[in-house]
């Protein structure tokens, strides 16, 4: 995936490659809901080989737009508070994948945080009208250059709690979405250190989609 991780972590600082993670991004399609396949008829047998009818269980209405899995951009609209010389409209703050769940909750792995400071985040969704859909995200941020000094370098320390909100819109083939972002990043204290905002988009990740498409 194309980023400009790097040039962000040096113009930012520490801090700033701390909340660089993508929490979260995507959607669901106004139009026709696809059945998603569960295992709830998948059934552990003894003795002789059988054949079980696998069935295809459709998700409520008001989940099968959104439910799957995606590859999630998040691009700056060049509004930013406490971070030095803010950060340029169009400029890439994570980019990732992430996947919403029937029950309402979804789980990210970042590409802008590295994975010894923490690269998946937790986040919970509703739907709020037709298509759209409003998630709410939290992680753990750390801040990878603090902390006791070992042999492999600082064990790093928590800088606080980090909030992001999204706001998508499915297209109606519901392989792609877009909306607005909002990341927040907290001390201990309930301080807010950071705030960034932009563009959230998506694209739908398939068993048949190829490598190529996540550049």
């Amino acid at each position: 995936m194309k980023t400009t991780h790097s040039t962000l972590a040096g113009t930012f600082g520490a801090l700033v490659l701390a909340l660089l993670f993508a929490p979260y991004s995507t959607a669901e399609c106004g139009g026709a809901r696809q059945p998603f396949p569960t295992h709830t008829n998948w059934h552990s047998q003894l003795g002789q080989a059988n054949l079980v009818r696998a069935e295809y269980v459709a998700v409520g209405d008001d989940e099968a737009g959104i439910v799957g899995f995606w590859h999630v951009k998040f691009i700056s609209d060049g509004i930013s508070q406490g971070i030095p010389d803010g950060v340029p409209a169009g400029a890439e703050v994570d980019a990732g994948y992430s996947q919403w769940h029937s029950d309402g909750t979804e789980i990210m792995n970042s590409g802008g945080r590295a994975a010894n400071t923490g690269d998946f985040c937790l986040g919970v969704w509703a739907k709020v009208g037709p298509g759209q859909y409003k998630l709410n995200h939290f992680a753990a941020a750390w801040d990878p250059t603090k902390g006791t000094v070992g042999p492999a370098g600082p064990a790093g320390a928590l800088i606080g709690p980090a909030n992001i909100k999204e706001e998508v819109t499915l297209s109606a083939d519901g392989k792609h979405f877009t909306g607005a972002f909002t990341i927040d990043q907290y001390d201990e204290s309930g301080t807010k250190l950071v705030h960034l905002q932009g563009t959230v988009t998506g694209t739908r990740i398939t068993v048949n989609t190829p490598p190529s498409s996540v550049f």
